[in-house]
């Protein structure tokens, strides 16, 4: 099983992303991840994806149907050149005493995690980053009540000068 990073340039119309999910979902590929946000054109949202496919065939395939839905203007493989890829996440941690707080805010600081919030039985911390260094947070967190964790999943560009719709 190998991960596939996938940027999508789509007209800026409602359902646009329930089409290229239930497309992807319909052909059995697991999406691990789908996020969709504006770009620098106004009328054009662009859509990452992290899936999980058996082998390129199968990626290449949905990849095909992809780009022939109506509203979908471009469809990348980013994994087929250099990229650069990171995630935010937010995690909420239980703190009941000033020493808990403490220990949270140095394991923080070593991870260049910023503190957004401190309430009296609570802390939460944000941290971007690649997948590898969010999971190492949390793995240092694991001596730690977490309450709640909000990811938002990779997003991706090419590396250097080319943009996805020139590619």
């Amino acid at each position: 099983m190998t991960r596939q990073h996938l940027a999508l340039l789509c007209d800026n119309k409602p359902g646009v992303l329930t089409h290229v999910a239930g497309l992807i979902s319909r052909r059995a590929i697991n999406i691990e991840c789908i996020n969709a946000g504006y770009t620098e054109e106004s009328d054009v949202t662009r859509i990452n994806i992290v899936v999980s496919v058996e082998n390129r065939w199968e990626l290449d395939q949905a990849v095909n149907q992809l780009a022939k839905l109506i509203d979908v203007i471009k469809v990348v493989n980013l994994d087929d050149a250099p990229f650069v890829s990171y995630e935010l996440a937010m995690i909420k941690i239980r703190s009941l005493t000033p020493e808990i707080r403490e220990e949270l805010t140095n394991i923080a600081n070593l991870f260049k995690a910023k503190i957004v919030d401190v309430q009296r039985n609570s802390l939460t911390m944000r941290i971007t980053g690649r997948e590898d260094r969010i999971e190492a947070l949390l793995e240092m967190l694991k001596d730690y009540e977490i309450i709640e964790i909000a990811r938002t999943g990779q997003i991706s560009l090419s590396r250097g000068e080319p943009a996805v719709k020139d590619m």
